[in-house]
């Protein structure tokens, strides 16, 4: 299979474990077979791997999630990055153009695309081969994948096909009903509309060709701006009179909100964290090292991180983003391409955060204009470079650099430092990279 993974969104309605850098399929709230903890991205990478190991992954994404996806996935996954955020159709546009021009994919060969975030099954993935195969053999130029609806939602657009068989013609599309019409769509055989379809490499980039005059994914990726910000499914799905839908019964569940994220946790708690018996339908899930305890709640979330804490009714969950949307905040917590970082303190001339490093991986060899750093080791190994000259640091090592000064450091082992830094004028944006 060739599949495109869309990840995007900010994750403000998972508030306070999504940030602006950290959206909610980089949230570990899962557990594997063997005990440990992962992301909504990391599973559904690793079931598309299950389902089928040589497949062609690229993830169609922007900027500010790549230092995430490259820290959860295998060093190698290809990324196709938007220079600018313009919507669905010009980010699968410009990942076809990846696909073709930098991995040499036929534009013969059919594409799978797919939310790089529901909670699914196996058959899910079985589902996604079967729609591959009936791009190619299909009578069809898009073949989407239906859900069958479990209730009558709001949350979801409706795809009316021409009859009950697995495979069928589509007959409409029809927006995010009120639950009267949901339930009437779902008497007439109508099917959620969950963002998964296939169509042929080369389908895509004549639409993208209709658009934009280039010549290959370099020219595309600079001349991006000139793709109009619409979503894929206006600016092609519904646009197309030949289409199908192949209907798929199996698990899924489209994790955006605080109430489906619980439903598919494996307990009630994350963290530390303590329940009294007298609560009920209680969820727990805490970043922060300090426990969190309930007692005699019903049917509430309770969220702490390095972001904030959050405690609701799960019925106003939902109503969370405009409340997060009106906080002037920083990122208070990142997952970088080699390793991560925590704000633990800020004040008006200082900020201390705490680094981790991964074995092997190092910052950029940079400086900053107005504030001078030291670095405090607490745990590890590393090679630090201070203005050219190079030194081993352990734990009870401490590092100062003035500014001005180029640094970085290597982590020989896993390295955990707290950072201070120091200045009237203290920003992401003061920093030089000189490598």
């Amino acid at each position: 299979m060739n599949v495109i993974l869309l990840s995007g969104g900010s994750g403000k309605r998972l508030w306070p474990l999504s940030n602006e850098v950290r959206s909610k399929q980089f949230i570990k709230l899962f557990k594997t077979q063997d005990g440990r903890q992962e992301s909504m991205v990391q599973r559904v990478y690793r079931q598309i791997r299950q389902a089928d190991p040589d497949a062609k992954i690229i993830i169609a994404t922007s900027k500010a999630q790549v230092s995430a996806i490259r820290n959860q996935l295998e060093k190698n996954v290809s990324i196709s990055v938007e220079p600018r955020r313009r919507d669905t159709f010009p980010a699968i546009a410009l990942a076809c153009a990846y696909l073709y021009d930098v991995q040499g994919v036929s534009p013969e060969e059919p594409v799978v695309v797919c939310p790089v975030d529901p909670y699914v099954d196996g058959s899910y993935f079985h589902s996604l081969k079967r729609l591959s195969e009936l791009a190619i053999t299909g009578d069809a130029n898009l073949v989407l994948m239906g859900m069958q609806p479990t209730y009558p939602s709001e949350k979801y657009g409706y795809i009316l096909p021409e009859g009950a068989a697995e495979v069928s013609k589509v007959l409409a599309f029809k927006e995010k009903p009120d639950v009267a019409t949901a339930q009437d769509y779902i008497e007439k055989g109508g099917l959620w509309n969950g963002g998964v379809f296939a169509f042929r490499l080369q389908y895509v980039l004549d639409k993208a060709h209709e658009s934009v005059n280039f010549t290959d994914y370099q020219d595309l990726y600079t001349k991006y701006q000139q793709l109009p910000r619409i979503s894929f499914d206006y600016a092609v799905v519904e646009q197309e009179p030949d289409i199908q839908v192949l209907r798929f019964a199996g698990e899924w569940k489209d994790i955006g909100t605080w109430n489906t994220i619980t439903e598919a946790m494996d307990g009630h708690s994350l963290g530390e964290a303590v329940l009294h018996e007298s609560c009920e339908n209680v969820h727990i899930l805490n970043e922060l090292n300090v426990p969190v305890l309930a007692l005699g709640l019903h049917d509430v979330i309770i969220s702490a991180s390095p972001q904030g804490i959050l405690v609701s009714d799960k019925g106003q969950s939902s109503h969370i983003k405009p409340l997060v949307d009106s906080l002037e905040q920083q990122v208070m917590y990142a997952e970088k391409s080699w390793g991560s970082y925590q704000v633990l303190d800020v004040e008006d001339s200082s900020l201390t955060i705490k680094v981790t490093l991964k074995p092997g991986h190092s910052m950029n060899y940079h400086s900053h204009q107005f504030r001078d750093e030291a670095w405090v080791v607490i745990a590890g190994e590393g090679r630090v470079i201070l203005d050219g000259k190079e030194k081993l640091v352990q734990a009870g090592d401490i590092v100062s650099m003035k500014a001005r000064c180029p640094h970085t450091v290597l982590a020989l082992s896993e390295l955990k430092m707290v950072e201070v830094q120091f200045g009237k004028e203290i920003s992401g944006e003061d920093k030089t990279v000189l490598n």
